[in-house]
């Protein structure tokens, strides 16, 4: 991007995070959001994702003062505009989770990294999947199953042994979390065009909630997911080191 001449800094409520608020701010002071060129966020992967989804189409560049740090860059407060004037651009289209309660309430959000359907209750949840109106598995019986964009495969979904995506595939990943039945379903690589529907079977005896990054709906008796190409989330990676590289390097761990 071209050298941006106002910052706007945002931090995490952590110790470590409000300290590099307070030193960044210092040596570059403080835009407010509406006249800034680019977005800061200081903190984890969890910041990050609240910073975009916050809905701005100002580009964001995380610097890690959290744990996983995925989506962020290394923490540095030296030469910070030369970092931004340098930074290469990752755009990441979100998923759009409709779902209907038991109740007949129904309900949207974003989802960078995935949506998710989980188990409510002791017993394993039964789901029929269809995709693009047409019945692909009569029965799941799971603990849940996840719909995961490529930004988000090396999150839940990669801890339930899906597929790794790389940035720009224009597929999504279909995840099963602790499949029962089809005891040897290994889950599917979709086209992002695809609309995926979860029709939850014995909702009140077995109850689900659908999660689109820790925005849950609960308990859910169908879920549509689809990607949304209309919105398109900026990020800035430092050269060599964007979201293509950290996945490849993801796989050769």
């Amino acid at each position: 991007m071209n050298r941006p001449n106002h910052i706007h800094f945002a931090a995490s409520s952590s110790e470590t995070a409000q300290a590099a608020l307070a030193e960044l701010t210092a040596l570059y002071g403080q835009v407010p959001r509406a006249r800034a060129d680019v977005i800061v966020a200081l903190g984890g992967d969890g910041f990050m994702l609240q910073c975009l989804h916050e809905g701005s189409e100002l580009p964001v560049y995380g610097m890690n003062r959290g744990s996983v740090g995925f989506l962020m860059n290394d923490f540095a407060a030296e030469s910070l505009p030369e970092r931004l004037a340098a930074a290469e651009e990752a755009v990441i289209n979100p998923l759009r989770m409709r779902a209907q309660t038991i109740g007949g309430a129904q309900h949207q959000a974003l989802a960078i990294n995935e949506v998710a359907l989980l188990r409510a209750g002791p017993q394993a949840a039964k789901l029929r999947i269809s995709i693009n109106g047409k019945v692909r598995m009569e029965e799941l019986i799971c603990d849940g199953a996840i719909v995961s964009t490529p930004a988000g495969s090396t999150a839940y979904n990669y801890s339930a042994y899906g597929p790794i995506l790389p940035i720009g595939s224009g597929v999504l990943a279909l995840t099963g979390i602790a499949s029962f039945r089809p005891r040897r379903w290994r889950g599917a690589i979709l086209p992002a065009t695809a609309v995926v529907r979860f029709d939850v079977l014995e909702a009140e005896k077995r109850p689900v909630m659908a999660d689109a990054d820790s925005r849950s709906v609960a308990p859910v008796e169908w879920v549509e997911v689809c990607s949304e190409p209309a919105i398109e989330h900026r990020i800035l990676f430092d050269p060599g080191h964007g979201l293509e590289e950290r996945l490849m390097r993801e796989q050769f761990a």
